[in-house]
């Protein structure tokens, strides 16, 4: 009789389940939160007239979306090369005293990224996607602004103007006559904070998404450029705002060091390289020295 081998027995690692009830409990928190937020934007009380909170629509949905496609570009750019990535997480926040509504959102990244496309499209993906709709929100938003003769309160809050927003708002809208000011529309307003997230993103330190993205580009250049971004963002908050500080120190806590890849020798290619300097001037496009005062 013909002996019977034990077959091997293969096992294939169980894929890991997406757990999507948080991230789409903190998504609807948020959404409510940016409502709320946007009905005050639009001069109304949603606590004492709760149905008037469909004011807030615009504010929400236009922030919302471009939020969204930031965290949805890192996430899908985290697919396309296999790296374990959480669905994204939106951080809530009062509407009094935080204006907006919220803290913001990310991923979280469960595997490293060994290789430098990789790293690279992973970076750059979410900004990219951010910053072109956050630019889609103030070419609706600006021409729906009020130009208005009307001094500021002095208790409000001015919002600086960044050299892209204000690129916009002049070829919009134009010169502003001495004395005149421009009152946001919501849209406006969510593409504005669009541009500053967009920035914050794209400083060039250690784990922020412009850290990476440096690090694609530079290689061991990285960590002097890290040092160097720290200390132009001390001198920005003596200079400007001070909130400048608070991102040094971030930066320089989570790290001014870069894991090593894979693929450390090998060189992008031209089109990744031009995205790469394009992000760099984009990051400059969108800074402000004193963003709030």
């Amino acid at each position: 009789m013909e002996e019977v081998l034990p077959q091997p027995i293969i096992v294939v690692p169980e894929k890991r389940k997406e757990k999507i009830v948080l991230p789409f409990f903190l998504f609807l928190m948020t959404v409510v939160t940016t409502l709320i937020a946007g009905s005050f934007l639009s001069s109304v009380n949603p606590i004492r007239h709760p149905w008037e909170i469909v004011k807030g629509i615009p504010f929400s949905l236009t922030l919302m979306t471009i939020l969204l496609s930031h965290e949805l570009g890192h996430y899908l750019a985290c697919r396309k090369y296999g790296v374990d990535a959480s669905l994204p997480y939106f951080i809530p926040a009062p509407p009094i005293p935080f204006i907006i509504g919220t803290f913001g959102a990310f991923i979280r990244m469960r595997s490293p990224v060994l290789y430098k496309n990789a790293l690279f499209d992973i970076a750059v993906a979410g900004p990219i996607a951010g910053f072109v709709l956050s630019c889609a929100a103030l070419i609706i938003g600006i021409p729906l602004s009020e130009v208005t003769i009307k001094p500021p309160d002095p208790n409000d809050i001015a919002f600086g103007d960044s050299p892209i927003f204000y690129f916009f708002v002049h070829q919009l809208i134009g010169s502003l006559p001495e004395g005149y000011y421009i009152d946001l529309h919501p849209v406006a307003f969510a593409g504005w904070i669009g541009l500053f997230v967009t920035c914050l993103n794209l400083i060039p330190i250690g784990q922020f998404d412009g850290g990476h993205m440096v690090y694609a580009l530079f290689g061991r250049n990285h960590r002097r450029i890290s040092i160097l971004a720290v200390v132009l963002l001390m001198f920005a908050g003596f200079l400007g705002w001070p909130g400048w500080w608070i991102w040094g120190i971030i930066g320089a806590a989570i790290g001014l060091k870069h894991p090593p890849l894979e693929d450390q020798e090998i060189r992008l290619s031209i089109g990744r390289k031009l995205v790469g300097w394009v992000s760099l001037l984009i990051f400059v496009g969108t800074f402000i020295l004193v963003p709030f005062s």
